[in-house]
């Protein structure tokens, strides 16, 4: 985010009395894009409140939503304006196109005069029982997004349902990552209008702030995992991170290869030791006046994982440059933190690693000594991201923190197990609990999964403290965090988040999600943190 982005941002989070107003009568509130100051990505829609109109909104699109029931099409809650205008005939046009309210179904129909705008986009909930879901409103505003790519303005009756799910669906649902192509394609949508009963009213305007803030940390994470390893690699990682985390009055530290070698960071340093590229440890810290808690934050950064000398097969190898999603989700949610002006320390610790087989790569029998000492055999050195987290984990918990959080795309396994757009969490059942719920709430979908106690035998080693994979492949999610529970000071809340699957789409985008990077679990994180600023 450019400079007065960041400011407008930031005025945008705290304002509580007005904002200026354009000529069309919509409130000006915060334009969602990237935190980082030189990302040249394509910038999300700008997102304004509006209580004009929406009939005589001078706009490219309208965007209604529709829902699917078993006595037909029928158009969503707050759209009666919008029937009016049409002289009651919208739900049978769009009968005779072919719409059924699915879920993400979009039907675009030539308004022909009967409203200001010329296009109206009628967007799938899907069933709906009572009111629809924040998760189905999401959804509808992201694919109706994705579709009016290339459109410059467009109002949304979805507001009227769920001002932030609107917003957050949109935004999202709206982000390109266009760095590398040598020809434009169309851009995003450029504007999107929410409609409200008030523009004016101080609660939507925090609403909104806060949906823009969440969208800009989403964007964050996907404009990194995006990034292709030749261009993002342990120390350009590293140096972003610093400037996001500086650019939001984060304090910031890197240990280089030098420093980690001081310390005894052994996992990292093993990983990393195969790669011309040397490793990294990043820590970034949010530290308000009073805190009423510390959050400790750690994730997975493998800016590529070729599985080192235990290399993996060559078909989809493209996919591991997304190894370091869990980092880049805890550099975003780091800095998310502090644009939100949480009441809660959070210290983000982030290994930064690239994983190559060469003459100086660790091998499968080696033993590496971990920060704090615990030893470990490596079995199979495509297990490396539970080596980094171990480092990591050990450091986190030296801060002495009330709760620790971790992410990382961990194992094939979790992919097995819960598919590709649902997040395993283990951890504390407690705390674990907390955040599936929390997780299944803004609809990333966490899923508590347990850690049976007979699975550390699995991990026992002939020579050292522990081997870093198990001796079969059953429960492969769980056995590996097991062995992150190792290195986690015992009775400390503490949630592991498996994102091997949701952290990456391979297949065609839906609802807000594009393909490549997701930016999943940010918005798991942001609704964690903000229970614990709430709740304690």
């Amino acid at each position: 985010m450019g400079a007065v982005q960041g400011a407008v941002a930031q005025w945008c989070a705290h304002e509580s009395e007005t904002l200026p107003r354009d000529p069309a009568g919509t409130d000006v509130a915060c334009g969602a894009s990237a935190f980082d100051p030189e990302d040249p990505t394509v910038p999300s829609p700008k997102l304004t409140l509006t209580d004009a109109a929406v009939t005589d909104a001078a706009v490219d699109a309208l965007i209604v939503g529709t829902v699917q029931g078993g006595d037909g099409l029928r158009l969503a809650p707050g759209t009666d304006d919008v029937a009016t205008a049409f002289d009651g005939g919208l739900v049978a046009l769009l009968g005779v196109l072919g719409a059924r309210g699915k879920a993400e179904e979009v039907v675009k129909v030539p308004t022909r005069g009967a409203v200001a705008a010329p296009l109206l986009v009628a967007v799938g909930l899907g069933e709906v029982d009572g009111a629809p879901t924040g998760e189905q409103i999401r959804r509808a505003a992201g694919a109706a997004a994705r579709a009016l790519s290339g459109t410059g303005r467009a109002v949304t009756t979805l507001s009227r349902l769920d001002l932030v799910a609107a917003a957050e669906g949109a935004a999202i649902g709206a982000y390109a990552f266009g760095v590398y192509r040598s020809r434009n394609d169309d851009g995003p949508l450029a504007r999107v209008d929410l409609v409200v009963p008030s523009a004016r009213a101080a609660e939507a305007k925090r609403a909104l702030a806060r949906a823009v803030a969440v969208a800009e940390a989403v964007h964050t994470a996907r404009d990194l995992v995006n990034t292709p390893p030749n261009d993002l690699f342990p120390a350009s990682f590293a140096d972003r991170a610093v400037a996001l985390a500086e650019a939001a009055g984060l304090r910031t530290e890197v240990l280089d290869e030098q420093a980690l070698r001081a310390n005894g960071y052994g996992g990292i340093l093993g990983v990393g030791g195969g790669s011309s590229r040397p490793p990294r440890l990043v820590r970034l810290t949010h530290a308000p006046a009073e805190p009423r808690a510390r959050v400790a934050l750690v994730g997975k950064g493998i800016t590529f994982d070729t599985g080192g000398i235990s290399i993996k097969p060559a078909a989809n190898m493209d996919h591991m440059t997304s190894d370091m999603a869990g980092a880049a989700a805890m550099v975003a949610t780091a800095v998310l933190a502090a644009r939100l002006d949480l009441p809660i320390e959070v210290i983000a610790t982030v290994p930064m690693a690239e994983n190559m087989p060469s003459g100086t790569a660790y091998r499968p029998g080696d033993v590496l000594s971990l920060y704090g000492g615990t030893t470990v055999e490596v079995l199979n050195t495509d297990a490396e991201g539970r080596l980094v987290l171990a480092d990591a984990l050990v450091r986190a918990c030296a801060d002495s923190p009330d709760y620790l959080l971790d992410t990382a795309t961990l194992t094939g396994a979790q992919v097995v197990a819960l598919g590709t757009r649902t997040p395993g969490v283990m951890g504390t059942p407690e705390f674990r609990d907390r955040v599936a719920a929390l997780s299944q709430g803004i609809g990333e979908n966490g899923w508590a999964m347990p850690l049976p106690d007979h699975l550390r035998g699995e991990l026992d080693s002939r020579l050292a403290d522990i081997a870093n994979v198990a001796g079969n492949r059953w429960g492969g999610m769980l056995t590996a965090a097991i062995f992150l529970r190792e290195f986690v000071t015992d009775d400390l809340p503490w949630a592991h988040i498996d994102i091997a699957g949701p952290a990456f789409n391979t297949s065609a985008p839906w609802g807000y999600t594009g393909k490549g990077g997701t930016g999943v679990p940010v918005r798991t994180l942001a609704a964690v943190l903000t229970d614990i600023a709430e709740r304690g």
